[in-house]
């Protein structure tokens, strides 16, 4: 279905409405046991024919068992969120006479269902994918994409008229190494997009270690700590379609850092993004932004390096979000089983680890985890989780027969002061189906402020879950490609923060539109915008719910209110 296409200055004459009803109104938290399905499968319904191969063999190559993801992205303009997703194939070296699959595309018809064009759009890059993220790079008005492979990275330019082109070399990026995840974002505010790329092992045919019990007749996939770590690399974009790989000089001095996720946001409330690494094994990173072009890396200082015993931990996948509304991003790491998911609280000074009181240590525990969303899944304002588990042990259960290689999705109810429930998995019985998760995306597919998820599953079939929960709850949304535009919204319930991400969670970019819920508001009393497409702050008045607005200062009609 097509975006609505309401625009701030159709709402600006509800400004004078100001508080209204919606201001007064008690909201009312709806019973969250409701016998209702919250997602159900709806892959064959939507034609998605998408399954990712590892190119897996018996000597177990471990970047067979670590991908993949992929991006949602409006290609055409046409307000339809299309699917990159991202294929593998054989290691390379191992069978290089193999047709390799490639990358696909997938156009979102506006029914529902989707259709491959990538043969016609020339994105069916064939390098062994890992994850990919999108954004418009150029600043030209339609989204490109950048690649992330085990080897060569990939830039695909959009061209406008439904096609990409390989630019990677004339655009200077150069990224041979083991990359996982990137986010596009802009470190200097200077109105152009910065890449970040995360890089994993150095890793080769040659540096192959027999992992397991080759005593006992098996092998397995071999843990992070047998290789040597690999820096990650970021690329400053130079304003005219190129990049400069400027990463020393930024600050990023990674020398033992195994990056697997991570995300570009505000996390210390100055107006500037800083980037924050789940790193495998290995302490994560935060680079605070230090305002003149370079980072400061202070994951020690701030609390975010380890858990709360001071130990590191394998991060996977990481993602941001205000889980407890008190203005301040806060931060969720998936781990390696018998660590628990991780999850920071933002603040003043530093963060607090907080997994244990809210609620995530123990449901975690025994799971795997890497893709992860804070997203409010029901509207009723507070932002719920859902994590995508899976292990990467395919034989785990002859090391330890505790664990399995095929874990369920979870998702947690978050109940409004940051404390998690995990759902019963009848609720959400099609994605509890123990596969092996990765990279995970959400997107409204209907426009109809239910925020359905796509998972993308190791050597298996990437699937559509549709968000089909029926109980009471408004919403509002916000379409912006803007990274960073940070948008909050408050009721007399309290105050939500939301910025925009381009590439987070693990191996993938979700829709950059920002989804609210309201409850039982019918407006959202106060609506607070600050982005680069918007000049200074602005505040909008009783906007009513169940409809998306779209952020161009074109659209700013005379008469609204503006924080100085």
């Amino acid at each position: 279905m097509r975006r609505a296409p309401g625009l701030f200055s159709a709402a600006i004459a509800l400004a004078a409405i100001a508080c209204g009803s919606g201001d007064t109104e008690t909201p009312v938290r709806r019973e969250k046991t409701a016998p209702v399905r919250l997602f159900v499968d709806a892959t064959d319904k939507a034609r998605l024919d998408f399954v990712h191969d590892n190119g897996s063999t018996d000597r177990k190559y471990l970047p067979e068992i670590m991908g993949s993801g992929g991006s949602v992205i409006d290609y055409d303009g046409d307000g339809l969120f299309d699917l990159y997703l991202v294929q593998s194939g054989p290691v390379p070296g191992t069978d290089d006479t193999a047709p390799r699959p490639g990358n696909r595309l997938f156009r979102n018809l506006g029914d529902g269902t989707f259709a491959d064009v990538t043969q016609r759009t020339g994105v069916g890059d064939s390098g062994y994918g890992m994850g990919s993220v999108a954004a418009d790079y150029d600043n030209d008005g339609d989204t490109d994409l950048y690649v992330v492979n085990y080897g060569a990275d990939v830039l695909l330019r959009n061209d406008g008229d439904g096609s990409f082109s390989d630019v990677t070399g004339e655009a200077g990026i150069k990224s041979p190494l083991w990359g996982s995840s990137a986010s596009f974002f802009d470190s200097d505010r200077d109105g152009d997009l910065d890449l970040y790329v995360t890089n994993y092992l150095d890793f080769d045919l040659d540096k192959h270690v027999d992992c397991g019990s080759p005593s006992r007749g098996f092998v397995s996939y071999c843990s992070p700590d047998v290789y040597e770590s690999v820096p990650d690399v970021f690329f400053r974009n130079l304003g005219d379609g190129t990049f400069e790989e400027t990463t020393k000089a930024a600050g990023f001095i990674d020398t033992t850092g195994k990056g697997l996720g991570v995300v570009a946001t505000d996390l210390t409330n100055d107006g500037w993004p800083d980037l924050y690494i789940a790193n495998d094994a290995t302490p994560n990173f935060l680079f605070r932004n230090l305002k003149d072009g370079t980072f400061e890396e202070a994951a020690l200082w701030l609390g975010v390096g380890h858990n709360e015993d001071g130990t590191t931990e394998a991060g996977m996948g990481t993602s941001a979000g205000d889980v407890n509304a008190d203005g301040w991003l806060d931060l969720l790491v998936t781990n390696l089983s018998a660590e628990s998911n991780a999850l920071y609280l933002g603040g003043d000074v530093f963060f607090t680890y907080n997994a244990r009181a809210a609620g995530l240590y123990g449901p975690s525990y025994l799971y795997v985890g890497f893709g992860n969303h804070l997203q409010d899944l029901d509207n009723d304002a507070d932002l719920d989780l859902l994590v995508t588990n899976g292990h990467v042990i395919d034989n785990i259960e002859l090391l330890d027969d505790s664990q399995s290689f095929r874990q369920p999705t979870q998702v947690f109810w978050n109940d409004g002061s940051g404390h998690f429930e995990e759902v019963e998995p009848a609720l959400i019985q099609d994605l509890a189906v123990p596969r092996v998760g990765r990279g995970t995306m959400t997107l409204d597919l209907g426009a109809d402020g239910r925020l359905d998820a796509v998972v993308s599953y190791n050597n298996d079939r990437t699937r559509l879950f549709q968000n089909t929960w029926t109980g009471d709850g408004n919403w509002i949304g916000f379409v912006t490609g803007a990274a960073n535009s940070r948008i909050e919204v408050e009721t007399a319930s309290g105050r939500q923060l939301k910025e925009v991400v381009l590439g987070s969670s693990y191996q993938t970019s979700s829709e950059p539109s920002l989804h609210f819920g309201l409850g039982s508001f019918q407006a959202a009393p106060k609506v607070v915008v600050a982005s680069s497409v918007i000049p200074g702050r602005r505040r909008y008045l009783g906007l009513p719910a169940g409809r998306y607005y779209r952020l161009s200062s074109s659209d700013l009609a005379p008469g609204v209110a503006a924080d100085q």
